[in-house]
Order: C-alpha cells, then sequence, then structure tokens
C-alpha cells in the first residue's frame, strides 16, 4: 500500500483504485490505508469515497513492504497471498506494541483466540463475522474497537435512539427549507466503514430493526423517509456492538443476538493496571472485589476506569481522597461492603469523599 502511494506522490487514489491494483477486498484496503493514516505514514484526503495519498512519511513506510503488483494494463501477475491465520510479525520483546486511539491515548492490546485481540477483530471484520462485545462499563470495549478501526463510526445508543439517529432525517437549512441528511448507518455503508452500536441493548428493537438488512446477506437498507431510496453497502462496511449486561434497561434479544455470530467477554485486566503504576493497593483491593462480584458476594467492583482515575485522584488530592472516592462511587447497596474491604487494606477507617467544615 506505502508503495503505491509513495510511487505517485500527489496523486489521490480511492479504496476502490487501491484494491483493483493491489489485488485485496476493499474492507483489507480501507483498513491498511487508516493505519498508515494513524501512524502518519498517508493522509486521508477525501471521504466519499474515501480517498488518500502519500505523506513525507510514505516513501521511508515503502521501504519495508514488498513491491506491489503493476497496474492495470501492465504484465498480469498473481496476488501475493498471505495465510488469514498467520499472526502479523511481534515486535522483538514478543508483545504486541501500543495503539494510539483518536483521542490520543493508547490501547494495550490482549489476547485473544492466540493473536492481539486488535488483530483478531481486524480478520472478523474482513470475514464479515459480526462481534458483540459484552462486559461491564469501563473495562475498555470501546477502547479496543477504536484502536481495531481508525474508520470507525460510533452510535451511543439510549432509549431515546430513534431510526432517523440512525439512517438519517430531514433538517432545515439557512434558506428555511428542508434538506435531508445521512445518518451514521448510511454514512458507513457509503464509505465501507466500520459501525460500532455503544450500548446497543439499549436500542429500542423496532429502532434496530432498520439495521439488520444491512447485516445479512442483502447488505442493503431502503431509506423510506428519503424517496424509498436503496443504500447498498460499500466493501469494508462492518458492524460491531457493545453491551452492558448489568446496565439498567439493557436487553439483549434473540433477534439482535442472532446477527452478532461471534460474543467476546470483556473484563478489567488488572495485570494491566498494575502494568501502568496505579497503586497497588488499589489494584489489589480491585481483584478481591471482583472475585466477590463473581461469587455474588458484592454486586460492584473497580474496573480499569475507576483504577485510571484513582490514580489520577491519587496524584492530585492524594491517596487518602484516592481511597475515599472508591469508596464513595461504589453502588450505595455496596458501599459499607467496599469501605470495609478498603479499610481492611490499607489499616486505617475509610468512609466516602465528602465536604469537611468551613475553612
Amino acid at each position: 500500500m506505502a508503495q503505491v502511494l509513495a510511487a505517485s506522490p500527489g496523486r489521490v487514489f480511492t479504496v476502490t483504485e487501491l484494491a483493483r491494483r493491489l489485488g485485496h477486498s476493499g474492507g483489507a484496503v480501507g483498513n491498511a490505508c487508516d493505519t498508515l493514516v494513524c501512524r502518519g505514514e498517508a493522509e486521508r484526503s477525501g471521504s466519499n469515497p474515501r480517498t488518500y495519498r502519500a505523506t513525507s512519511a510514505t516513501a521511508n513506510a515503502a521501504q519495508h513492504t514488498a513491491p506491489p503488483p503493476p497496474p492495470q494494463g501492465g504484465t498480469p501477475q498473481v496476488p501475493r497471498q498471505t495465510s488469514p491465520q498467520a499472526p502479523a510479525a511481534p515486535p522483538p520483546n514478543g508483545r504486541p506494541l501500543p495503539i494510539v486511539r483518536p483521542n490520543g491515548q493508547t490501547y494495550h492490546p490482549r489476547a485473544l483466540a492466540q493473536l492481539p485481540d486488535v488483530e483478531a477483530l481486524r480478520r472478523l471484520r474482513e470475514a464479515q463475522v459480526a462481534v458483540l462485545l459484552y462486559g461491564p462499563p469501563g473495562t475498555g470495549k470501546t477502547s479496543l474497537i477504536e484502536a481495531a478501526f481508525p474508520d470507525l463510526i460510533t452510535v451511543a445508543g439510549d432509549g431515546d435512539t430513534t431510526v432517523g439517529d440512525l439512517i438519517g432525517e430531514y433538517t432545515q437549512d439557512a434558506n428555511g427549507g428542508y434538506v435531508f441528511i445521512y445518518g451514521p448507518l448510511v454514512t458507513a455503508m457509503q464509505e465501507g466503514r466500520a459501525l460500532l452500536l455503544d450500548d446497543a441493548t439499549l436500542i429500542s428493537p423496532k429502532v434496530l430493526a432498520a439495521l439488520y438488512p444491512a447485516m445479512d446477506g442483502r447488505r442493503q437498507i431502503q431509506v423510506k423517509a428519503h424517496k424509498g431510496e436503496t443504500i447498498t453497502a460499500a466493501d469494508g462496511f462492518y458492524v460491531i456492538a457493545g453491551h452492558n449486561p448489568g446496565v439498567h434497561g439493557a436487553v439483549l434479544t434473540e433477534a439482535l443476538a442472532s446477527r452478532f455470530s461471534m460474543q467476546i467477554q470483556v473484563g478489567s485486566d488488572y495485570d494491566l493496571a498494575a502494568s501502568l503504576k496505579i497503586n497497588r493497593t488499589a489494584v489489589r483491593i480491585a481483584r478481591h472485589l471482583a472475585t466477590s462480584q463473581q461469587a455474588g458476594d458484592v454486586g460492584w467492583a473497580p474496573q480499569l476506569r475507576e483504577l485510571i482515575a484513582f490514580q489520577k485522584i491519587s496524584d492530585v488530592l492524594g491517596t487518602e481522597a484516592a481511597f475515599a472516592n472508591l469508596v464513595g462511587i461504589a453502588p450505595l447497596e455496596d458501599r459499607d461492603t467496599v469501605a470495609e474491604i478498603v479499610t481492611k487494606a490499607i489499616g486505617r477507617p475509610v468512609t466516602a469523599l465528602a465536604l469537611g467544615r468551613q475553612l
């Protein structure tokens, strides 16, 4: 990919052009281009259709790749095939490198089916296997998906999400007229991008039904509100969803579950929390509470998100305030149990963080 872009500096390529030249699917090519963009080794210059061009760093990236096949009209060659099961070469220390997410934060890959989880999700996308990630809030479901798919479009689901929020609706323009604005589902289909339904199980089943034709063999939807227009998914279009089973109102219906043929449980990586230099006592408390939660003795345990927040609070206000806040964020029904465990762990009484007397 890098060699094709570097060979024509200044030229803009569509995903379709690159796919034809390299002999790969549009989804694989789009993923590769977005990976180069994240590294600063290519530039995305358009979105409808997606187009890319070289940057000053593309030539350097091209030096480490195999020669691409010639353009159409040249000597025919059989595209070089790679085994879909062959994992990417690991770095020298045997561990995959952290991946920078769109918000600038890094994601540390975890193991999934003997692969880095990011690589596993990319392969599942290439094979068009829809994935549902489920687990408590704060365990890194969204972080993983953002790291895996740089071209991601996200829909934050809730009980008020409508069909118009997915497909689009008419909006008043500056002249007082109305224009139809496509929603994230149509945009993802037209541009061949990944679509995340975050908290999908909070969305009404009637609303989700509008999505299903795009996920099955038809890969089409009909926009009834816009003259009955038919939208066909471009190569690379992919749907992935997140589900928080413990959240009030979250219901995984049979219709929704049947659309996601792979369902992956996501829990907090407490080993990662320790490696991130988070207070070891806080990590130990979180592990204890997680074990108690699995045994049914308590309903809540701090996840990675809470532990990262713990360390930030500790750095700003001190460890005592961070432990008090850890007790305070526990659900009311579990707060006494959490306070008791924290108190035993640090050797002094801890209560929820609260304002004191006037200074």
